[in-house]
């Protein structure tokens, strides 16, 4: 099988805009298209479309980058039911969860389509940077033969699985042990503050020592110390993210007591905090005690 040489890029919201300019800038051909404005989210480089249509019936190979699991199950069907389809291979870059990814796994086989669960990390800084992780879970020959494009948007990228779902297991877990070092953290440094600590001496400290984490390494420095908080991942994606999570160690019957607790702070955070970055759980967490 040949390497791809056309690719599309459906959804270019704030994850989507820096992964596709990142393939662009590697040379490849690519196609985009999004409801919520193509010709203004979309890298000069690329072909921008009208619709859908246009893209799955020029390529092979579609990215996806939307918002949660129905969503990209609504594309995926829409895309296996586009007459003149091109596309034989869907790499959904998404946060969607385990279930849809599974989900429109299926959706995609029925058509003769492989469907790849291949959820991100690294914020929108690292997308920009092109140095986000990629955790594929699908076919092992179309990790290899996609390895070219990956490397032109993400400095790491694992075969993590056959199987759609088990990308996005990964990525929650991961995610609630990101959500999990903010609110600690958060709760951490307010009591060295309230003890009459200095929040950079806290951190100093903390970053060589045992309880060094990635909030304390690279959020509270460069985020809350500087009240800038503007690390470009909301908190309603966030608490997404983590209920999810705990909805999925229920489901396996794993143990999820701190998933409880983390999932309602996110959750709590999200309800009185909408549309603000995630950093502002220390906000939260501050002015709610």
């Amino acid at each position: 099988m040949s390497t791809p040489t056309k690719f599309g890029f459906l959804g270019l919201g704030q994850m989507g805009n820096p992964m596709a300019n990142n393939i662009t800038a590697g040379g490849f051909e690519l196609h985009v298209y999004d409801p919520a404005g193509t010709v203004e989210l979309a890298p000069k480089e690329s072909k921008a479309h009208d619709s859908l249509t246009d893209v799955v019936t020029t390529v092979e190979t579609v990215f996806l980058s939307l918002p949660d699991g129905p969503v990209s199950c609504a594309v995926v069907t829409e895309i296996a039911n586009t007459p003149g389809c091109t596309v034989s291979v869907i790499v959904d870059l998404s946060t969607v969860g385990p279930q849809s990814a599974q989900d429109a796994g299926k959706i995609a086989a029925k058509s003769g389509i492989a469907y790849v669960d291949a959820p991100v990390s690294g914020g929108a800084a690292g997308a920009k940077a092109g140095s986000i992780t990629v955790m594929w879970a699908g076919p092992g020959l179309e990790y290899k033969r996609h390895r070219d494009v990956l490397n032109a948007f993400s400095k790491n990228q694992f075969h993590v699985g056959d199987k759609p779902g088990q990308g996005q297991t990964l990525k929650i877990l991961n995610n609630f042990l990101s959500a999990t070092a903010m609110a600690a953290t958060s709760e951490a440094m307010l009591f060295g503050l309230s003890q009459g600590l200095e929040m950079k001496t806290m951190l100093d400290v903390v970053n060589v020592s045992t309880g060094q984490n990635t909030a304390s390494a690279d959020k509270f420095p460069k985020r809350i110390l500087t009240e800038t908080y503007d690390a470009g991942f909301k908190s309603a994606l966030m608490a997404k993210d983590v209920k999810l999570y705990y909805e999925n160690t229920k489901l396996a019957n794993t143990p999820g007591n701190v998933g409880a607790t983390v999932s309602k702070i996110w959750s709590e955070h999200d309800e009185a905090n909408p549309g603000s970055d995630f950093t502002r759980v220390y906000d939260f967490i501050r002015d709610k005690s």
